[in-house]
């Protein structure tokens, strides 16, 4: 994944005068007074729905109007999906997508009716949060290479959580598997916050997730961080290799973008990026993004349509190849 580059201080002065009243009318004069409404495929309290938060306040600024949070989980992101994708056109109704929902769960559950791919149009990029490859705090391995040397001398001795079948933590490590040519065995759970209780509580062994619901345990010391599968360091652990500092050359990350229904109009699709990107550029944006080990990103629609696709093309075959099926 190749972020697009950051735009420069004085073309962000000049896109910040653009976006002025007569810039963002047209969506405004659409709203209307309504509310629009950021809807989550997730639970509250998960790194979706963090990023959805992050975005409303300063959003509904800039659009003069209240932006309200619909927490709609369920359906591995097809139910939330849906409901936008059939919802107005109107720029009141978006969707804050996690991307596995976009890139993965329709090549394991694909639903009648419903692509993410060609039912929702892409807006703008917010997070990509890399994964963190953590062990129990008593697994005999402090390092990547340690790790490494552990699972080839005892395979299919080594288990790993994920938050259940084709979920990106799952297809991650079913890479890493590949990469190194390891045999570990997977145990799905039904979400992040079980798979990490038993990982917590020594029942298996690793789990590779976002970094956000991860660090008070590292920092606790309950958990071992082995290695990050960003481009990148994580500001918030600098002394953590990235995976191909340790060896492997493995580079996954969790993103986080808003989609709109397929039928907004260009016009409204490209005004409302505008604002987004406004939103992603800004100082207090970032540092609320990396104090949650993640990254603020700025993409365009187009720019978002390309990862989309790249990305599913790459996890077609680590699906095919580990015969991922869904729950």
């Amino acid at each position: 994944m190749t972020p697009s580059t950051p735009i420069s201080r004085r073309t962000f002065v000049t896109v910040a005068g653009l976006a002025s009243a007569a810039w963002l009318s047209p969506v405004r004069a659409q709203l209307a007074g309504k509310p629009l409404t950021l809807v989550v495929p997730a639970a509250a309290g998960g790194t979706t729905d963090i990023a959805a938060r992050m975005l409303a306040e300063p959003l509904g600024k800039i659009l003069q109007t209240s932006v309200i949070v619909d927490n709609r989980s369920g359906g591995n992101g097809n139910i939330a999906g849906q409901l936008v994708a059939r919802g107005p056109t109107d720029g009141s109704s978006l969707l804050v997508q996690y991307s596995g929902y976009q890139c993965i769960t329709p090549l394991i559950q694909p639903m009648p009716g419903f692509d993410p791919a060609t039912h929702l149009k892409p807006i703008g990029h917010l997070i990509d949060a890399p994964q963190l490859m953590v062990v129990r705090a008593d697994f005999p391995a402090n390092t990547f290479a340690e790790f490494l040397r552990y699972a080839k001398a005892n395979p299919a001795r080594i288990n790993y959580a994920s938050s259940g079948n084709g979920s990106l933590q799952h297809v991650t490590t079913e890479l890493l598997k590949d990469l190194t040519k390891t045999y570990l065995v997977h145990i799905p759970y039904r979400g992040t916050g079980p798979a990490l209780n038993d990982l917590l509580a020594g029942t298996v062994d690793f789990t590779i997730t976002t970094p956000p619901p991860l660090l008070p345990h590292i920092r606790a010391g309950k958990l071992k961080a082995l290695m990050v599968t960003g481009r990148t360091r994580l500001a918030a652990l600098p002394n953590i290799p990235t995976a191909t500092e340790a060896g492997v050359p493995l580079v996954a990350s969790s993103w986080f973008a808003v989609y709109g229904p397929s039928g907004l109009s260009n016009d409204l699709q490209n005004r409302l990026s505008l604002a987004i990107r406004q939103v992603v550029e800004s100082d207090n944006f970032k540092k609320r993004a990396e104090d949650q080990g993640a990254k603020a990103v700025v993409m365009s629609g187009a720019e978002l349509a390309t990862l989309g696709s790249n990305e599913r093309n790459m996890w077609a075959r680590i699906v095919k190849l580990a015969n991922i099926k869904a729950d």
